[in-house]
């Protein structure tokens, strides 16, 4: 903040002057006052006392009666012990504010072609069933954080590795090849990622019929217990060979078997899109693994070659680990068939061979710790640049309260339905607040769904992302207290206001000049906007939405309590009502961008 880079410059000369020698910059310690205190930064003393070779009491009042008497910074100051407190004078804040209302992008950092390029990856769907509400927090995760690097002054490149293969793909290609007949999302009436959901059910529903049957049989002809039945049972239920069958086709490029694939997963595709559009996030890179695996394989060889690997007697391929206090970690089956760590290699080379990346970040659930832990290692010891210092950024589980919003099939969340619900929810609630008059259909829609999206994904940021969450829909979308749709109907406010002020033909581009005294509570409302730059700052270097969303409900909440106390366009002093209008839309301003960056769009009206 502008007003501590002075008070900083002016504390050293005050020392140099007071006691013949000054302090490094660093020395000098400003924070803010406590609230029980006068006074809005506070200096620690107790560096300084080998210069004044006093008290901490004396020297503290002879620096702030210093600052005081020879500076347009301090209006006053009082010493608690150690400690002085400086009252900033009015001059200040409205020079600060000045300051931040010119700058259109304040807190803000546009990236330059050099600087560092951050490839971010989040959501990783499979294509056998939808979205559901697990993908709904970790891509609005990845999208806020992809934002926040941005806002940061890094390049950045939002990828998705789609898993497209494997067994539980070849499930539902096998149950819409038999009980499918020949059903498109077309004829359906259904979203492809939907429809091909209901084919893994249906073949999971199926397969345990299988199971059941056989499980019986072998327990009756050939005595076994329930538990070795069951187990053989699964291993020989004719659907599962079926599907085993048919990912052994897969691997070997069956042309039918390939064609039927490709089309499927373009209907899931579909779906995924229309799912992405509707929660505000995108992607400039898509990878998938049915091209990643096989890079994997090769660099887990090439590893291999190199020493870095070992094989064991049955021809499997595995990494030691011992050294680095971990095991042994599988790269790739006796089989020559990968896991998902040789797809993560994979993946790894084909992105470093199309972007220089300098860093990677992983936005993936907490049960993969372990896993990225590993990954770490292993890209490191391949050569990847950027490999020991990847960023797995871990995210906790999310879940609703019981009985709320279920899915069709009452155990996962889908996350279409859930912002449908959202949407519908915030018509209602809108509604019966009255914010809808003198709206056209057209616009109440508009801003329900606005309103709806707003508090889905205001809820899902402001809970530290490590944390476990329970998604409360109906305390979500609430005109009070820590939500979204309070902070947009703060900001709607706050335009409301501007719009009048238009209207009048009121001009206050003068900002503040007469203004010679400011209320505790405008001060501080300077200064928390002015702390908007920090706080972007910050959130990139924790990597932390939930710290963007906690500043702006702060913000709105401590604009409320002014606009309470305080007139706005009713103030009779002309360069007072001109303060408090440029003050509004800057704390307008700074809540629109800190709010775009997690992503939540803000109705101008409401």
């Amino acid at each position: 903040m502008k007003i501590e880079q002075q008070l900083t410059e002016a504390v050293v000369a005050a020392l140099r002057t007071l006691y013949g020698q000054e302090p490094e910059a660093a020395q000098v310690q400003l924070q803010k006052t406590k609230k029980e205190f006068e006074g809005h930064l506070t200096l620690v003393v107790f560096p300084f006392l080998r210069l004044s070779r006093k008290k901490p009491e004396e020297t503290a009042g002879e620096i702030g009666r210093f600052l005081k008497e020879n500076t347009d910074i301090v209006a006053d100051y009082n010493v608690i012990k150690g400690f002085l407190n400086l009252t900033v004078s009015a001059s200040k804040w409205v020079e600060l504010l000045s300051d931040i209302h010119a700058d259109a992008r304040y807190g803000l950092t546009a990236p330059t072609a050099e600087s560092p390029l951050v490839m971010i990856e989040y959501s990783s769907p499979n294509t056998n069933k939808p979205l559901h509400l697990g993908h709904v927090r970790n891509n609005l995760l990845g999208w806020a954080v992809a934002q926040i690097a941005e806002a940061n002054g890094n390049r950045v490149v939002k990828t998705n590795i789609v898993n497209d293969r494997g067994i539980h793909i070849c499930k539902s290609m096998l149950a819409w090849q038999k009980y499918g007949n020949g059903e498109t999302p077309e004829t359906s009436g259904k979203k492809g990622d939907h429809l091909i959901g209901d084919y893994y059910v249906a073949f999971d529903k199926h397969y345990r019929e299988q199971v059941r049957e056989l499980a019986a049989r072998f327990e009756a002809e050939e005595g076994l217990d329930a538990e070795a039945a069951r187990t053989k049972a699964e291993r020989e239920a004719p659907l599962m060979r079926e599907a085993r069958e048919m990912l052994v086709r897969w691997e070997h490029n069956d042309p039918e078997v390939r064609t039927l694939w490709r089309r499927m997963n373009e209907w899931v595709y579909a779906g995924f899109d229309e799912t992405y559009k509707a929660l505000g996030v995108s992607f400039d890179k898509i990878y998938y693994e049915s091209d990643t695996y096989l890079e994997g394989k090769e660099k887990v060889v090439e590893g291999l070659q190199k020493g870095l690997f070992f094989k064991k007697e049955d021809g499997s391929v595995w990494a030691d680990l011992t050294k680095n206090g971990l095991d042994e970690k599988l790269l790739l089956r006796s089989d020559g068939t990968s896991v998902y760590m040789t797809q993560d290699i994979g993946t790894a080379k084909l992105r470093f061979q199309d972007f220089p990346i300098d860093k990677m970040i992983y936005v993936v659930g907490n049960e993969q710790n372990y896993h990225f832990q590993v990954l770490s290692i292993l890209l490191d010891e391949l050569g990847f640049e950027w490999g020991k210092s990847l960023v797995h950024f871990s995210y906790g589980m999310v879940e609703l309260p019981n009985g709320k919003m279920k899915s069709r099939e009452g155990t996962v969340v889908d996350a279409d339905e859930l912002v449908a619900e959202m949407i519908a929810q915030a018509r209602r609630t809108v509604d019966e607040a009255g914010k809808f008059e003198d709206m056209s259909e057209e616009e109440k829609q508009e801003v329900a769904r606005i309103v709806g999206m707003g508090a889905l994904k205001y809820f899902l940021l402001k809970v530290d992302a490590r944390k476990n969450m329970l998604f409360n829909p109906e305390e979500s979308i609430d005109f009070n207290g820590n939500t979204g749709p309070f902070i947009q109907y703060t900001y709607a406010r706050i335009r409301s206001i501007l719009r009048k002020a238009a209207d009048q033909g009121l001009d206050y581009s003068n900002l503040g000049n007469g203004v010679t005294e400011l209320s505790r509570k405008e001060e501080e409302l300077v200064q928390h906007v002015a702390d908007f730059a920090a706080v972007v700052r910050q959130a990139g270097q924790d990597y932390s939405p939930s710290a963007i969303a906690n500043y702006c409900y702060d913000l709105v909440k401590e604009y409320n309590q002014f606009y309470h106390d305080f007139s706005v366009l009713r103030e009779e002093n002309e360069a007072l009502r001109n303060f408090r209008l440029v003050l509004s839309a800057n704390v307008a301003k700074v809540v629109r961008e800190g709010m775009n960056l997690l992503g939540i769009e803000m109705p101008e009206r409401m």
